[in-house]
Parts: C-alpha cells; sequence; structure tokens
C-alpha cells in the first residue's frame, strides 16, 4: 500500500474529513488530498505527527515500499528503512574558501536511502526566479555540498554571501547563472570576476511545503 492510501486508510478509521486532518497538521486541506492521491509527499514532521496521532510507528508509512519497488520495478530511492536529520540552512559564508553555516533555522528528517554519499543540507526556496523549474517560494531544497556542477544542472550558488538557486552554464571564460522565470534575466560572470561567487552545492530534490 502507498504512502498516500495509508494516510487516507488511517484517516477514515479515525473517523476524520481531510479538513479534520489538515487543521491537526496546520497544512491545508489541499495538501492532505494530494498526499492521498499520491501525488505529493508530507514532510517528515507531519508524518512523525500522524505516527503520534494515529498510535502507528514511523515505519510502518514506509514498511511497505520494497514490496512496491519489487513488484512495479520503482526505483530503489523509494526503500526507506532509517532516517538521517539534516539542517536547514539560514545563512552562508565562505572565508579563506571555507564555507560556513552561520545560521541554522531546524532540522529535517529524510530517509537515508536520498543520500548518496557527501554532505548534505537544506535550503528554503525564496521567490519565483525558479519557478518553471516546479521550484516555488518556500520549497525546502536538498542541496549536496560540492564545488561544481555539470553544464545545466541547478545548483546553490554563494553570491556576495547570499545563497541563491540557479541553473549554471560554463564555457572557457564565463559562467551564466540562469534563472527560470523570464522575468528574470541571466546572471553572466567572466570567471576572473568570482572572486565573491562561489558554487556550494548540487540541487537533489525538492520537497513542496504546503
Amino acid at each position: 500500500m502507498r504512502l498516500g492510501n495509508k494516510i487516507k486508510e488511517l484517516r477514515k478509521k479515525n473517523r476524520m474529513t481531510q479538513a479534520d486532518l489538515a487543521k491537526k497538521l496546520n497544512v491545508a486541506p489541499t495538501a492532505v488530498s494530494a498526499w492521498e492521491r499520491n501525488e505529493n509527499r508530507p514532510l517528515m514532521d507531519k508524518i512523525a505527527i500522524m505516527s503520534e496521532m494515529f498510535d502507528v510507528p514511523i515505519s510502518y508509512f514506509f514498511e511497505d515500499f520494497k514490496t512496491i519497488q519489487e513488484v512495479r520495478k520503482e526505483p530503489a530511492q523509494y526503500i526507506c528503512t532509517e532516517f538521517s536529520r539534516l539542517p536547514i540552512i539560514g545563512s552562508i559564508s565562505c572565508g579563506d574558501g571555507v564555507i560556513a553555516y552561520e545560521e541554522i533555522k531546524g532540522y529535517e528528517e529524510v530517509p537515508s536511502s536520498w543520500l548518496n554519499g557527501g554532505e548534505y543540507f537544506f535550503l528554503e526556496a525564496r521567490g519565483d526566479s525558479m519557478i518553471n523549474a516546479h521550484i516555488t517560494d518556500g520549497a525546502l531544497l536538498l542541496i549536496r555540498r560540492q564545488n561544481d556542477v555539470d553544464n545545466g544542472e541547478i545548483a546553490a550558488v554563494l553570491i556576495d554571501g547570499e545563497a541563491v538557486l540557479k541553473r549554471v552554464y560554463k564555457t572557457e571564460d564565463t559562467i551564466i547563472l540562469q534563472s527560470e522565470n523570464p522575468m528574470y534575466k541571466p546572471i553572466i560572470l567572466k570567471r576572473n570576476d568570482m572572486k565573491d561567487v562561489r558554487i556550494i552545492g548540487k540541487l537533489k530534490k525538492v520537497i513542496l511545503n504546503f
């Protein structure tokens, strides 16, 4: 049984409407509806609340993923047995080439199967510059820390101490930081002028927060 179906089953078993559950979780009823249709997945804090509310272990929400993967040949990333706690970074600095997390706003638990070596952290999306990549204001961005990405990949880039998300294109002497919204012009940088610009990580996942 998929995660959304389990949420629906538990909700009905406890005689709750989608609006009832949404109110207890402090989310919109449309969020619960999207979960139950398996179009989106709740964040781990919401799953933890439902685990306590419905008196089931957190593992209950994920225990059937291995069977689903074997039957439907879905990617192994859906197999979830362990979780990792990652920081949500509010501000980042770079001094002498060393990246430092100056402010940690909180933590989010994610399936360990999402992580494939390296260091990971979360940033919060701000604004609508990446809207055409389905990255909305307030979304959590799972970033794998690395100092370079391939052409066309989306990366977290530190510009004058501010972390922004852009699609990166490189030539021999130029780096172009492209938004996914035609309202925003690309940022074109000569490599010689990049003292205050640094790629700090690659976007791995976007988690919508309703």
